[in-house]
């Protein structure tokens, strides 16, 4: 590990379910002003909230939850049809002010103490790299986290996540929201078989939207707009074709 580890128990957690498997990562930012206010937020009863690992922007990492235990990081969320993210995931907290507190990179020496905490969760547990998710990917109606400028091609160079790099940007044709169609059916049904959420209706809902600017975030990050261009489409293409026969 990067940084030194120290225990910072968080009484927000319950039992696992039995016969649960924990299969998923998902990865966060704590969206607060100041990371201390953050990591007393995540150990207050008040706030029903919680995670099993804290990383600071200098690296220091903190066990909040052991991943024997459910933490509560996931909320209302969703991944490759499992409803109950929280019951088979461990879940990261990454200090970053995030989009309402001012946005920022994140450092060098954060990124890698959390590409090393990724790496042991990953020994420890099962988990296919397209279930290394971000809070948004699992609740894109909702979050944003941990943005478009958390480094996943960094993380996944090193062995953490599913990752393509992402088709370049060019013109021609688009889909975006009030669009119905063939076309957006089978974008929907694209995003379906990689794990998102999402009607298969022929129609860009307000839920497309969504779960289309969540994708980007995570694998198109240079234009996060909600729109389905040429690039966001072929990078789902590559990312499908990608796939392991058994992930």
């Amino acid at each position: 590990m990067t940084g030194p580890i120290t225990d910072c128990p968080s009484p927000n957690h319950g039992p696992r379910p039995e016969g649960v498997p924990v299969d998923m990562l998902v990865l966060h930012y704590t969206g607060m002003p100041s990371a201390d206010q953050a990591l007393s937020w995540l150990c207050d009863t008040r706030s029903e909230v919680s995670c099993h690992w804290y990383v600071h922007e200098d690296g220091r990492i903190h066990r909040l939850v052991d991943e024997g235990r459910r933490a509560w990081h996931a909320g209302r969320s969703s991944w490759r049809g499992a409803g109950d993210v929280n019951s088979r995931s461990v879940g990261i907290e990454i200090a970053n002010p995030g989009h309402e507190w001012g946005y920022r990179p994140f450092p060098d020496r954060q990124i890698e103490a959390v590409t090393d905490l990724c790496l042991a969760i990953l020994d420890r547990h099962p988990i296919p790299p397209r279930n290394v998710v971000a809070h948004s990917d699992v609740a894109p109606t909702r979050k944003e986290d941990p943005g478009e400028l958390f480094p996943w091609d960094r993380l996944a160079a090193a062995g953490v996540g599913h990752h393509v790099a992402p088709a370049p940007i060019r013109g021609g044709r688009f889909l975006q929201r009030g669009e119905s169609g063939q076309p957006i059916e089978a974008l929907q049904s694209m995003l379906a078989i990689y794990g998102y959420e999402v009607p298969i209706s022929g129609t860009f809902c307000p839920q497309t939207a969504a779960v289309v600017t969540a994708f980007q975030r995570h694998f198109r990050p240079s234009r996060v707009d909600g729109v389905a261009d040429v690039s966001t489409i072929d990078t789902l293409h590559q990312l499908l074709k990608a796939l392991p026969s058994l992930s």
